[in-house]
């Protein structure tokens, strides 16, 4: 009898653990997109150059990190240095250029280009994984990247030069989600992140330093409020993708847009979607449940 059951149990406890992956990559959503809550709020109290939000983000991440390896008596035991390389650099160009975007844009219109980023994690996924060829979740992506348009609207938001911040961020950022995506096989959670957060750190000083001052109390305060948010998600993502593909991470993580939909008028002034807004918003939902699903099977 218990050679029966045994499978069984070993189902569910693959379905769990694909619950959790999507769980905490939806609740990343949420951090990284307060994260740029608080660049906007800052922009009416302090001058901040978006360099600097990036380099606090990572020196306060490094720090959380390490104090976790020490309560848990462990190091980083890195395995693949080129995978841990590629994601970090990969991350640090993406978060600059999503908060130049939440900069010289609107807090809806850097989120929205930003989660453009799932097409180009399912191009080098369908390219590179050969065990992550799912043609549903790939046609799931299509319906994301449709509704993500029908959000943006081109001709009503008049793209411009600001908005290359956006597009560039969503192209980096692929790029970072499909070598975390890697580094996950091969890496614990918190060697990811020791590497990503400490190189990531010496990487902006050294090409920022003079744009990274000593922070004023009001600095101070948003700084952190970014920062945390942004380390929150951070962690959340990094443990939501051991357990998840990353075309179904990158998909899941484009509820920020629905976020943004919902809490963009109150939290950051941001105007209303409109119909065909809210329509491209279901789109994206209904994407999102479907893998989900596919995951909890």
């Amino acid at each position: 009898m218990p050679d029966i059951t045994l499978p069984t149990i070993r189902f569910r406890s693959r379905a769990m653990l694909g619950v959790l992956g999507c769980v905490s990559v939806f609740a990343s959503a949420f951090c990284f997109y307060f994260s740029t809550v608080a660049i906007r709020w800052s922009r009416e109290v302090v001058s901040i150059d978006s360099a600097y939000f990036v380099f606090f983000r990572f020196l306060l991440g490094f720090f959380v990190v390490c104090a976790v390896m020490i309560l848990k008596r462990e190091g980083p035991r890195p395995k693949r240095y080129h995978l841990l390389v590629g994601r970090t650099i990969g991350n640090c160009i993406a978060v600059f250029c999503f908060y130049q975007a939440v900069r010289y844009t609107s807090v809806a219109e850097a989120n929205i280009l930003n989660m453009t980023y799932p097409i180009f994690v399912a191009l080098l996924s369908w390219v590179l994984l050969r065990d992550q060829r799912d043609p549903v979740a790939l046609i799931m992506v299509v319906v994301a990247f449709s509704g993500v348009w029908l959000i943006l609207r081109p001709e009503r938001m008049g793209l411009g030069l600001s908005s290359l911040w956006g597009i560039f961020s969503a192209i980096s950022a692929g790029g970072a989600i499909f070598y975390l995506n890697l580094s996950r096989q091969h890496h614990d959670a918190n060697t990811v992140l020791f590497y990503m957060f400490g190189l990531g750190t010496v990487i902006m000083f050294a090409v920022f330093h003079r744009s990274i001052t000593w922070p004023s109390a009001a600095e101070f305060y948003y700084l952190m409020l970014c920062g945390v948010s942004g380390i929150a998600g951070q962690f959340l993502i990094t443990l939501g993708f051991r357990y998840v593909t990353a075309v179904e991470g990158g998909v899941i993580s484009s509820t920020r847009i629905l976020l943004a939909a919902l809490l963009g008028p109150w939290l950051a002034s941001d105007p209303p979607l409109g119909v065909v807004g809210w329509l491209g918003a279901l789109l994206i939902f209904g994407a999102n449940v479907v893998l989900t699903a596919r995951k909890g099977r």
